[in-house]
């Protein structure tokens, strides 16, 4: 154990670092040092300036856009150094100036009181992972977004399909016969046709690639367990774990919970309670696919053909937990909709169960 620490404050942007150091002791003095550039070269020469015999650095700095790279690279400095969630840092409600010096030294001023919690930093590869579910999220939404301008376009010319179900195979034959009086309505029709069909193929193509890329991951066996959930298939359960990491590294189920903000928010005082809405907190990502896998409880506890099949490699343990999780929350879901609750937070409170589940079958599930 080194003897003396420094606790340092970066403020990061695109091209440059604002640089706090406060020293050991409590109360000590907190230095600003200036701006460094965003370099893996200016950081070494300030890791170099700053370290010394006996002495231990510690750094820290916000995420945000310019990634993990930062922390990485301090790391193969061999030098301690956390990333914490922009939304978790203390603010002063008085406080109306923000500068990059003062972030740096309320950085390094919040550490060395220990105020400060750490984020999990995903490893190089599984930020792979992260970033090609992102891909095939964000292309999914632009398939709905054509979609919706196929149907726009159509109703502006009360062009009106005559059956049930759009985007059925009746339904696409139905807009290849759609004919208009100029040429350029015509132009317009078949482009947004063909947005539609190219982005529909980018997600076939995205979903192909993850396919192939969570065949070898280290949370391969935890990823295919995940799927005896109902409503949780390859994209969710990948979702979930390239958001969240290891679900086991949670002590319990209600923690990841509220990592995944999915737990009432609360303003109590004195004998008063007042919970509202859920927080919202954590990662935006893995809880909406949660909520999305939530709505399949809706309907009868059932195990299909093609389930079976899916699951029949499984453990039986991990089965038996599939089926109590399917029994009670389709009965949850019934009864909190029979005693009139919106809908929305019927689903909200399914997926907060869901939750519980989940991490279970992590934790029995060893990783390659």
């Amino acid at each position: 154990m080194k003897g003396k620490r420094k606790y340092v404050g970066l403020d990061v942007h695109k091209e440059t670092i604002a640089v706090a150091v406060a020293a050991g002791e409590p109360g000590g003095e907190i230095r600003y040092l200036g701006v460094i550039a965003h370099t893996e070269e200016a950081v070494r020469r300030l890791v170099k300036k700053l370290d010394g015999p006996g002495i231990e650095l510690r750094f820290c700095y916000e995420a945000g856009p310019c990634g993990y790279g930062l922390q990485r690279h301090l790391e193969k400095l061999d030098q301690s150094c956390i990333v914490i969630a922009p939304s978790m840092m203390p603010r002063r409600p008085g406080d109306r100036v923000k500068t990059d010096r003062r972030d740096a030294q309320t950085l390094a001023r919040l550490l060395r009181a220990g105020e400060l919690e750490a984020i999990w930093v995903p490893d190089e590869a599984h930020e792979a992972i992260r970033d090609l579910v992102r891909a095939r999220r964000g292309a999914r939404q632009e398939v709905t977004a054509a979609k919706q301008s196929v149907r726009s376009f159509l109703l502006r010319h009360d062009r009106r399909f005559p059956g049930r179900t759009a985007w059925t195979k009746t339904y696409w034959r139905w807009l290849s016969e759609q004919r208009f009086d100029f040429i350029h309505q015509q132009l317009v029709f078949e482009e947004l046709k063909r947005c539609l069909l190219e982005r529909q193929a980018r997600v076939e193509r995205l979903e192909k690639a993850l396919e192939e890329a969570v065949a070898n991951w280290r949370f391969a066996p935890v990823l295919r367990s995940l799927q005896v959930l109902r409503g949780v298939r390859l994209v969710v359960a990948a979702t979930l774990i390239a958001e969240v990491g290891d679900l086991g590294r949670f002590s319990n189920p209600k923690q990841l919970m509220a990592y995944l903000g999915l737990v009432p928010s609360e303003h109590s005082s004195g004998a008063r309670t007042n919970r509202g809405r859920i927080t919202r907190a954590g990662n935006a990502h893995a809880r909406t696919m949660l909520i999305e896998a939530g709505w399949s409880y809706r309907l009868p506890a059932r195990e299909e053909r093609r389930y079976r099949q899916r699951v029949a490699d499984l453990p039986d343990d991990i089965q038996a937990i599939g089926w109590k999780a399917q029994v009670r929350l389709c009965q949850r879901f019934r009864r909190l909709s029979a005693a009139g609750k919106p809908q929305p937070k019927v689903n909200t409170a399914i997926a907060r169960e869901l939750v519980g589940y989940a991490w279970d079958i992590a934790r029995r599930t060893p990783m390659a």
